[in-house]
């Protein structure tokens, strides 16, 4: 396999999770330090090469494989971090005109890109990633140890994170898929090709500074049943969330039902933010949350046309307050009968 289609092979790998997913997606915002740890299995794949005398062949069995990992997140779903990875397999190497068991082992660091995804669950985060290091290989057997000069290497990566309820913790499932480049020298005029190893990894991800879930804010009164020429209901979120608690989904009941008891020409849905993120993420959040309002009104019988949808951002708060600041009564959607 030549360099080129293993660079194509690689970034396939990271690319997977992008062509296949069909859906709206949003950017799940790690911000600040994290640090995460993984183990699982590995599959160094067989490798070609020769000595001075004859040609040699590693095949490795399966084996193990552990990582560590820390790394920054930019609170808009990308993320930068620092690996170092061990593996450690048994198998033999053939050569000199028979085998030998031989233990191999690579070790090495990796510079990371990744980039997690919201497809709106919750319960789980996608992620896509791609590398690139150094790695060194290690082969032992018969009495002799050789250690490799070190290989430039690139791998993709794709797994999701799951949040187990601790502020900043998550359980991480991932698959790498990682290649050398370049022939891989030992002492001796020893040598083998560029190799390939296929991984599978169950771990922890920790991130500093996570905020505590918070809970729902007691919404503001509901206006009074009697006629009125414009009538507003307000529907409050989590920080950071656009998903419909059970009270929000309560209040936009009562707006679906009161749209039909009086004479409504005109229904606006407008979304908006607290100040605690950049305001170009709260523009889209804003309008993620006018959105889910506006999806649930239709559910329950609101003809689609008269719904009038927009997003304010971090604009027109109901409490100011100055940037940075969670304010709960700002997190809100207004739904206004006129």
């Amino acid at each position: 396999m030549n360099t080129l289609r293993k660079a194509l092979l690689v970034a396939s790998v990271a690319a997977i999770p992008v062509l296949a997913w069909n859906g709206p997606a949003t950017a799940q915002p790690v911000s600040g330090v994290y640090l995460g740890a993984g183990v699982g299995i590995n599959n160094l794949f067989n490798t070609k090469g020769k000595s001075n005398l004859t040609g040699l062949t590693l095949k490795p069995d399966i084996g193990g494989i552990g990582a560590l990992s820390a790394g920054y997140g930019f609170g808009n779903g990308l993320r930068a971090e620092l690996e170092f990875d061990y593996t450690g397999q048994n198998g033999k190497v053939s050569g000199f005109g028979g085998s030998v068991k031989a233990t191999s082992y690579t070790y090495g660091v990796m510079a990371n890109a990744l980039y997690d995804f919201d497809a709106g669950l919750g319960w789980m985060y996608p992620y896509v990633g791609v590398g690139a290091g150094m790695q060194w290989l290690v082969v032992s057997g018969s009495g002799n140890h050789a250690q490799s000069s070190g290989n430039f290497a690139a791998q993709g990566i794709i797994g999701a994170s799951f949040p187990v309820g601790i502020p900043g913790l998550s359980v991480t499932a991932d698959a790498r898929y990682m290649s050398t480049f370049g022939d891989t020298n030992f002492r001796h005029g020893n040598k083998l090709d560029s190799w390939q190893q296929l991984s599978g990894l169950i771990g922890v991800r920790y991130a500093f500074g996570a905020p505590a879930p918070m809970e729902a804010p007691a919404p503001a009164p509901v206006a009074a049943p009697a006629p009125a020429p414009v009538r507003t209901y307000l529907v409050f979120f989590d920080w950071d969330k656009a998903d419909l608690t059970a009270r929000a989904r309560q209040i936009i009941a009562e707006a679906a039902q009161a749209s039909t008891r009086v004479q409504t020409t005109r229904i606006e849905v407008d979304g908006y933010t607290d100040k605690s993120g950049t305001p170009a993420y709260n523009q889209a959040l804003s309008v993620r949350r006018a959105n889910a309002v506006a999806a649930e009104l239709v559910r329950l019988g609101v003809e689609k046309q008269a719904i009038s949808i927009q997003g304010f951002g971090e604009t027109n708060p109901l409490v100011p307050t100055a940037d940075g600041v969670r304010e709960p009564q700002n997190r809100r959607v207004e739904i206004i009968l006129k």
